[in-house]
């Protein structure tokens, strides 16, 4: 199953890409691009362009392996409403220089568009494999469902660590103050939350509302947990978004939906993601990943490592789960765009974890978080 990101004429990107370059290589470098095949298990965000570039340096033939991550245009039905390339590209540098957690080095911006017709900012590329998306990795038929439960419990453990060592940047409130949401609240968390519902009014701009999603929103708001606490926050904390070798990984990827905040944001979506996979395998009728990522051994693993309080994760749960519902709105009207699906008479049987979330709201209005 291949999803449509991206209505780009291929054959006109090498050229492009290569007299782009000239610029910043060198003089007589003379550099040619060879474009590979796009990311298409995962990502159902911004553009990915694999390719690699040789040219000439100091007689000698130079070759470099990129990932370019590229804006995607409006015509596209892009997830996000906005895509601050500049924050990505900065957030990815202070990682790199203020922690060990691994992220790819980013190379060349291009702010302008003028190249390909929207921004772009190049990142080696980095060699290991991620686990599926497009189908979940929890279908089954791929490397990481196959492998031993020790190998799958290194993973996950070693991924817990990633996430700690993000969340342990000191200063973030300060080192990353430029992902601060720009909604208004009064602490990092109600920037978050106006966020999240201000991505849905984009959402629906396309589409019928969700009686669910705001359902879970009123909830949500008035709830809020007492909180003032602001660490760097991922946003997309999940598999899909971390490239392994031996089962630990050597890049944490993607970080549209980065963020300062509490780190409980982060840790409910890394244990969600997976629950809404482990629904929708339940509805295809397949065996799923049960005894994976279960938010006792996850909880537990990040405790360990970071001596953090980690209470009652309710609220934030119903958080991902309003994300996971506006992320699948957007993957929906795209996909009506593209022609791949009819618009369906319900809007709500586009929400692939709908059974999920109905029984996390059940009985709701009598729990406080």
């Amino acid at each position: 199953m291949k999803l449509q990101r991206t209505s780009r004429d291929m054959a006109v990107v090498p050229a492009a890409l290569a007299t782009w370059l000239a610029t910043k290589l060198p003089e007589g470098a003379e550099p040619t691009v060879t474009l590979h095949s796009g990311i298409d298990a995962n990502g159902m965000s911004s553009e990915t362009l694999v390719f690699d570039a040789s040219w000439q340096e100091e007689g000698e033939q130079r070759t470099a392996e990129y990932v370019a991550r590229v804006v995607p245009s409006v015509e596209d039905f892009p997830v996000l409403e906005t895509y601050a390339l500049q924050h990505q590209f900065d957030t990815m540098r202070i990682i790199g220089e203020l922690s060990d957690v691994p992220v790819p080095r980013v190379g060349f911006m291009e702010p302008s568009g003028e190249v390909l017709g929207m921004p772009f900012f190049l990142m080696d590329r980095l060699a290991g494999v991620v686990p599926p998306d497009v189908m979940p990795y929890n279908f089954g038929g791929n490397w990481l469902f196959d492998a031993s439960p020790a190998d799958q419990r290194r993973l996950q453990d070693s991924t817990v660590k990633a996430l700690a060592g993000l969340h342990a940047i000191p200063a973030a409130e300060k080192a990353f103050a430029f992902l601060d949401p720009k909604q208004a609240g009064a602490t990092a968390l109600q920037r978050n939350l106006a966020r999240t519902r201000a991505w849905y009014e984009f959402a629906v701009r396309d589409l019928e509302r969700s009686p669910l999603i705001e359902r879970a929103l009123t909830w949500l708001e008035s709830t809020l947990p007492d909180t003032t606490e602001s660490v760097l926050v991922w946003g997309d904390a999940r598999l899909g978004n971390v490239m392994y070798a031996d089962f630990e990984p050597v890049g944490v990827l993607d970080w549209e939906m980065a963020s300062i905040g509490p780190r409980e944001l982060d840790l409910s979506w890394l244990i969600f993601a997976h629950r809404v996979f482990e629904s929708m395998t339940t509805t295809f009728g397949l065996p799923g990943m049960p005894d994976f990522m279960r938010e006792e051994d996850v909880v537990a693993e990040y405790v360990d490592l970071t001596g953090a309080p980690i209470g009652d994760l309710l609220w934030y749960h119903v958080h991902s789960a309003v994300n996971w519902g506006v992320l699948f709105m957007r993957t929906g009207a795209r996909s009506i765009h593209f022609g791949e699906i009819e618009r369906p008479e319900d809007i709500e049987s586009l929400l692939h974890h709908r059974s999920l979330f109905e029984s996390l709201l059940d009985g709701l209005d009598e729990v406080a978080p």
